[in-house]
């Protein structure tokens, strides 16, 4: 048996670490594509990746060498000098997207406590003196920073943290009346997900989507997009915004981007990143020579192997074969998302539904107590899906024996 069992490294950390994660049962000790492995040897097929950030798999080969080389040769220098991998990394970001400003930071809260400072400096810079608040959605989710959960349209985030900073404004999402009402004359950002992943997998309708774009252009007004969990291809577009036609004025992103490691980054079009000057915004380990290799040979990856374009493809396989297993399986509901960020709706919770995949080999994610979230790395093939779906659907059928047993 292996040395690190499950068993000791679950005692080992139970001792010392702080309670903020409610933590399943299993170790993981080893990744490879598709898969994980636990320290008693099980073998796992992960349709989490480590919530949505092993996107090219787990220690693709590439990535793996990119992050060797590296390390042999320079860790960390710190961004008082110019660094290498930023200018190629920011480049290709800057190709895709259309912004030609970067700034590389170490997480998704990272990146959206930037967009959020960079979206006031930019208003006071236009003569907009009065604006510092940010319209966000309810259902919402930006982040542990004491800004990024104000931000937040979840309540379940910000209790015990009061009293929280001034400036944010909450409206249902999808609904753009309700943000033109709350856009008064201190508003300076708009802030939301195209999809809403913890929210439960919530598309926003392309209308409210280009609607809202022309309205914050007119107003001058920032449109900030969350993209930390749709974005480096997830959604079967490199950004989720693509999906709809237009495009923002500050984007953040991170998970994929390091396909493992720590990278954040936001971006901005030139007008509003000049806000910035040096001392406004800086970060010690963001864009540090390694992440920098890490996020190279990731986009390299994404775009040799066409990681968006399977996303779709794989995407439109999963959800099709989910809307046949509902037929089956009356506690599904509606399978909502897109690409490989996908959601179903469930008439229970799904707590007892992970259980009972993980315990047959299959790793699942939640968006609430009755949302099952599915975000596999980009890599997987409809074979992966199938076998997904036929240990989901074992489950299932378990799971509905075992409640008939009972009422008999």
């Amino acid at each position: 048996m292996n040395e690190m069992n499950n068993r000791d490294i679950i005692a080992k950390g139970s001792k010392v670490l702080m309670h903020t994660y409610a933590r399943l049962p299993l170790a993981i000790v080893r990744g490879e594509g598709c898969r994980v492995w636990d320290g008693d040897g099980k073998e796992y097929l992960d349709f989490v990746a480590g919530i949505a950030v092993n996107s090219v798999g787990h220690c693709h080969p590439k990535v793996v060498a990119a992050l060797q080389k590296q390390a042999a040769t320079l860790i960390h220098a710190s961004n008082l000098y110019w660094l290498p991998g930023q200018g190629e990394v920011g480049a290709k970001l800057a190709e895709i997207t259309g912004l030609e400003r970067v700034f590389f930071c170490n997480s998704g809260a990272e990146a959206n406590e930037g967009a959020l400072k960079l979206a006031r400096k930019y208003a006071k810079l236009k003569g907009h003196r009065e604006r510092f608040a940010v319209v966000t959605m309810e259902r919402s989710f930006h982040g542990r920073t004491l800004a990024t959960l104000t931000a937040t349209g979840q309540a379940k985030v910000q209790k015990g943290f009061e009293p929280l900073p001034n400036g944010f404004r909450y409206v249902p999402y999808n609904d753009f009346d309700a943000v033109r009402v709350a856009a008064a004359d201190d508003v300076c950002a708009v802030l939301l997900e195209p999809v809403q992943g913890e929210g439960g997998v919530i598309v926003a309708d392309a209308a409210y989507m280009q609607t809202l774009a022309a309205f914050c252009r007119e107003r001058d007004i920032l449109l900030i997009l969350d993209e930390v969990q749709t974005g480096v291809g997830r959604t079967g577009t490199f950004f989720a915004y693509e999906h709809f036609g237009i495009r923002p004025d500050i984007l953040t992103m991170a998970k994929a981007l390091g396909g493992g490691g720590p990278v954040g980054a936001f971006m901005a079009r030139e007008e509003v990143a000049a806000a910035f000057a040096p001392g406004d915004h800086g970060t010690t380990f963001g864009g540090n020579p390694l992440m920098m290799a890490a996020a190279r040979a990731v986009l390299a990856v994404m775009e040799e192997e066409k990681l968006a374009d399977n996303a779709a493809a794989v995407g439109a396989y999963l959800t099709e074969k989910l809307e046949t297993l509902r037929r089956r399986f009356p506690v599904l509901g509606q399978v909502r998302g897109l690409g490989l960020l996908l959601g179903v709706v469930c008439g229970a919770e799904v707590a007892p539904i992970q259980k009972a995949c993980l315990e047959k080999g299959l790793l699942l994610g939640a968006a609430g107590p009755k949302v099952l979230r599915l975000m596999p790395p980009l890599t997987i093939g409809k074979k992966e899906a199938d076998e997904a779906l036929a240990i989901l659907a074992a489950a299932l059928k378990d799971l509905e024996d075992n409640k008939n047993e009972v009422n008999e």
